[in-house]
């Protein structure tokens, strides 16, 4: 360790810590910790936090031993203030007369004391604010054990503070108190063994079989299921999400292969994946061909004698029975049609304010056939898959499994031998769920998903429950990225002011006007949202957005396309530096005069050939550049306005606009209205940046 510099390490053992929770309160502890450090004037080099099942681990190297020595100076009262003036302020900073120093200020003589503070010892620091924030940890959910007062998220069995090798001591609720102590795996670990350091504390962790850190358990696992596949001829089924999960249960990793009975695969492969993901934490193996097979890999927090075989078996048994229940209800689910499910949904409340799922599906058939319409396509179709859109809730398979509602849906309209478009339509109803998702392309599919999303958000919206802040809990702006993604990648001309008039029209108590505003705000935020993960500009994104009143999606992407191409080359930023400049003069002459200078300049006032050049090039590009716009030849439209910065390059050089003749300084500031009424047929320039 460097002179002055030390090692601190801190671990809080404890009962199993849930996976959801680990990562959370490992970056807690690391920020709260350090924030305190800091607090204190205590630099340090690094900090890093682990945490596995059992533990929580704080490891900071290069800290300061010790706080750094400050003065800090406190003025008093003038020199020749009263005594007893004199004496409240010595008695206040705790010294003597003879030690106060008198300073010439401009006001006079002031008694001064330069009070030093000599820095604290770092263990002392540490002794101090560890208790309390250990016992004030920020634990979404905490509890208490027998007899004591302290709150943990699980049981807390034993803190280990060392720094330097040497014990930093302190209680938490009276109850535990640090030391030099800590144990191993829970099975095959030794017992209790005492630590120096974080090389001897990881060292030991090892051979009591505990790999601290998580990224390691992770290879761990990946690299061996990864074996136990590939030596059966099998693949992975990947799956991140769950490789955390069981990185998190285990803190000594051991994959394993076991198999289920075949006959379940007849039952669709994503319920059984299901059931071996969601309740079993199992991965899936798929054959060569893409099907699913018959063998799944667990992994077990110990290895035993018999090489996990009673693991194994006691694993496969569990998952046979839990396929049997979902093989039951899949069976059971096939002698109903989508169609006799229908009366059900009448009895289930979508929103207490929005009725049921019944009349919801009432609404999505309408709006389903207004948009495919819209669209050129089937409106039976889109119709029908709405109608039969909400069935599968009702099943025993979606009661059994939430999450592959729809998807299901899309089984049961195969077996039952409907169109395949509107079983595919019932499948991706709710998709896009977010960024990485599959978009529907097929008709049909675009047009209920839609309806689904646009639904959601009229309805919510009328009732005036709004995303607030973080808080989203109708994921509201995920419907309208959706919305965005399915309107954009299919490149439709819809506009989102007549969708969402349609779809209010559904609702009879809604106040459409103030809706449709707030629903338009919504989705130009979003979009933003959207275009910003594309790469692209906030302030140009704001600039084709303001003002415009644009609905269609697609004409307000190739206007941001083309403004950010016009805007990346030399032309466009001498361009925007022009209308920058007459938009500046302009906002400090109508301000000065107080009015406004709208209109077109008088060519007969002008004297100079360089706003004679200005204006003609004007007139002539400001009806090229509308009509540009109208036939939505965006990249037209921005070469056109491209031509006018050569004219106001010259007008800018050798114009004074601000002349002495009154009718020549109104008609050149008018001159500059036109520059930004022009250019603003395409955007507001004065919203971009530069």
């Amino acid at each position: 360790m460097t002179l002055g510099k030390s090692e601190y390490l801190l671990e809080i053992f404890s009962e199993e810590i849930p996976t959801r929770m680990q990562a959370k309160a490992a970056a807690d502890l690391k920020t709260l910790v350090t924030a305190k450090l800091k607090e204190a004037s205590l630099k340090f080099d690094t900090a890093t936090a682990y945490v596995t099942a059992r533990r929580l681990t704080l490891h900071i190297e290069g800290l300061d031993a010790v706080q750094p020595d400050v003065n800090e100076e406190r003025r008093g009262p003038k020199a020749d203030a009263p005594d007893r003036a004199v004496e409240g302020f010595l008695k206040s900073v705790g010294m003597p007369r003879d030690q106060i120093e008198i300073r010439e200020l401009p006001k006079g003589n002031f008694l001064f004391a330069v009070i030093q503070k000599k820095g604290r010892k770092t263990s002392e620091v540490l002794t101090e604010f560890l208790p309390d924030l250990i016992r004030t940890f920020p634990w979404k959910k905490s509890m208490r054990w027998g007899a004591r007062s302290l709150r943990w998220v699980r049981p807390m069995h034993s803190i280990l503070s060392l720094l330097d090798g040497e014990v930093v001591e302190f209680t938490v609720g009276d109850e535990v108190t640090s030391s030099n102590k800590t144990s191993g795996h829970r099975f095959m670990g030794s017992g209790e063994f005492i630590v120096s350091d974080f090389a001897d504390y990881k060292a030991k962790l090892a051979k009591n079989f505990v790999v601290l850190d998580m990224e390691e358990r992770k290879d761990i696992i990946l690299k061996a299921s990864l074996k136990l596949a590939a030596d059966e001829g099998l693949e992975l089924v990947d799956d991140s999400a769950l490789l955390n999960e069981l990185a998190g249960l285990s803190e000594y990793p051991v994959p394993v292969l076991g198999k289920y009975d075949a006959k379940y695969l007849d039952v669709p492969p994503e319920a059984l994946m299901s059931a071996m993901r969601t309740h079993q934490k199992y991965f899936s193996l798929k054959s060569s061909d893409g099907k699913l097979a018959s063998r799944f890999i667990t992994v077990s927090n110990m290895k035993t004698a018999d090489h996990q075989a009673a693991i194994i078996a006691g694993n496969e048994k569990v998952l046979n029975a839990r396929l049997a229940d979902t093989k039951f209800f899949w069976d059971q689910d096939l002698k109903t049609k989508l169609e006799d499910y229908l009366p059900k949904l009448d009895q289930i409340t979508f929103h207490a304010k929005l009725g049921s799922v019944g009349e919801r599906v009432k609404r999505l058939i309408k709006l389903s056939a207004y948009i495919a319409g819209m669209m050129g396509t089937d409106i039976e179709k889109a119709s029908e898959a709405a109608r039969l859109s909400k069935s599968d809730l009702v099943t025993g398979m979606v009661d059994e499994c939430p999450e592959l509602q729809g998807l299901m849906g899309k089984y049961f309209a195969d077996a039952e031998g409907l169109d395949s478009e509107i079983g595919n339509a019932i499948a991706s109803q709710y998709s896009p769920k977010g960024p990485s998702d599959n978009c529907p392309s097929a008709p049909i599919s675009v047009a209920v998903a839609l309806a689904e999303k646009m639904d959601i958000l009229v309805g919510f919206f009328g009732i005036d429950e709004k995303p607030t802040g973080s808080k989203d809990p109708f994921a509201l702006r995920r419907a309208a990225l959706g919305v965005i993604r399915l309107i954009v990648e299919n490149k439709l001309r819809l506009s989102l002011r007549d969708l969402s008039a349609a779809a209010a029209e559904q609702y009879t108590s809604h106040d459409l006007m103030d809706m449709r505003r707030d629903i338009g705000d919504f989705f130009a935020d979003r979009l933003k949202v959207h275009l910003k993960s594309e790469g692209v500009r906030h302030d140009l994104i704001t600039a084709t957005f303001s003002g415009s009143g644009e609905s269609d999606l697609v004409r307000i992407l190739e206007r941001v396309s083309t403004l950010q191409a016009l805007m990346a080359c030399d032309d466009g930023i001498n361009l925007l530096a022009g209308y920058k400049r007459a938009a500046n003069i302009l906002r400090i002459e109508e301000k000065k005069d107080g009015k406004a200078y709208d209109g077109v300049a008088d060519l007969s006032l002008m004297s100079l050939e360089q706003e004679k050049t200005l204006f003609k090039a004007l007139t002539q590009i400001e009806g090229r550049v509308e009509k540009a716009v109208e036939d939505e030849d965006f990249e037209k439209a921005m070469t056109v306005l491209a031509a006018l910065r050569s004219p106001i390059d010259r007008f800018f050089d050798d114009v004074i606009v601000n002349s002495t003749d009154v009718s020549e300084r109104r008609n050149r500031l008018l001159l500059l209205s036109q520059i930004r009424s022009t250019m603003n047929l395409v955007a507001d320039f004065n919203k971009i940046e530069g």
